[in-house]
Formats: structure tokens, sequence, C-alpha cells
């Protein structure tokens, strides 16, 4: 029995799969159910408070949930993120009507209940060996983040504590309770 084949990011452009979310990961289609809602209200407002801040001090652009990032090729992988940002200066020009090569300067993902953590650690793995500088998890049913650095270090975020942009969006930081 032969492998099965793989695909690549041009061919995904052209999956439709109603009511689906996918990725591609090293060649393999990964198809997840839609979000629910508190992952939904979660991402949005964390979204919003960050284009906010983008936008006042023109830092680059924040992108929306299901954009996605070609991450490597040959296999090909496609991760999509809940939160991106990307830095002025790193913006492709023109901007591309498909998936960009390259790794978003911040990503937020944030967890639904079918997660798992196996899963999440290879999507953080994935963004880091990219390129991405920080990674936030967020979960809302124990009210956490974890924050990832490209420099190998993490931190968890409780409730009461601020996330942080550190040097990838400076400036901006807010409430962990304010966005769970």
């Amino acid at each position: 029995m032969s492998p099965p084949a793989l695909m690549t990011a041009d061919e995904l452009l052209h999956v439709r799969i109603p009511d689906k979310r996918v990725e591609l990961v090293r060649g393999m289609l990964v198809v997840r159910e839609p979000a629910g809602l508190r992952h939904g209200r979660v991402a949005m407002d964390l979204a919003g408070r960050l284009k906010n801040h983008v936008d006042a001090h023109r830092l680059g652009k924040v992108y929306a949930a299901e954009t996605g990032f070609a991450l490597a090729r040959e296999p090909d992988t496609v991760r999509a993120p809940d939160i991106a940002f990307i830095r002025g200066n790193r913006l492709p020009d023109p901007e591309p009507a498909g998936f960009p090569d390259l790794a978003p300067d911040l990503v937020v993902e944030v967890l639904s209940p079918g997660d798992r953590p196996g899963e999440v650690l290879a999507k953080v793995a994935d963004w880091l060996s990219a390129g991405t500088r920080l990674v936030w998890v967020i979960d809302p049913a124990r009210n956490v983040g974890r924050v990832y650095r490209d420099d190998g270090t993490e931190r968890i975020v409780t409730a009461d504590q601020t996330l942080d942009g550190e040097d990838v969006v400076p400036g901006f930081s807010c409430g962990l309770a304010s966005v769970c």
C-alpha cells in the first residue's frame, strides 16, 4: 500500500469543507470542528484590543482567525492562528491573495475544549521554528495563558496578571481576566 499523497499549500487554497477549519501539517490535511462561543468571544476581545493598539501606534497589521501562513515547504505546512500580528517593516508588499511564506511576529492560540496538549505544543513549535517571536496560548476554561518566546523561555500568566507585548508589540498590555 502506498502512502497517501501529500497536499501542497496551493492545493489547500481550493479545499472547501463546509463548517470545518483546516490546516496543512507536513503535507497532511488536518480538519477540525469550528470553535465554540466562548473561544470566539475571547479571540475577538483580545484581537480588538491588540488591533486598537497596533493601529494607534502604526506598528503593523493584525490578522483575524483562520488566516493561513505557509511555515514550511516540501512538505508544506500552513497554520492558521486565532490572531496574528506582523510588524510593519515585514508586511509583504504586495499583499498575496494566498498564504504568505512568513511567520507572524506574534501568534495567539485560544484553546477549545477538545484541544489536545500535544497538538497545541506542536503548533507552538511550528510557529517558533518558522520565526514567530512570541506565542500566547490562552486557556479560557482555566483563566490562564502561556507565553512562549523564540529564545526558548516561557511564562505562565494567571487571571490576575497581564499579557505583555514585550518588544514584539511595544507598549501593549492586557489583563488576562479582561478577555477570559
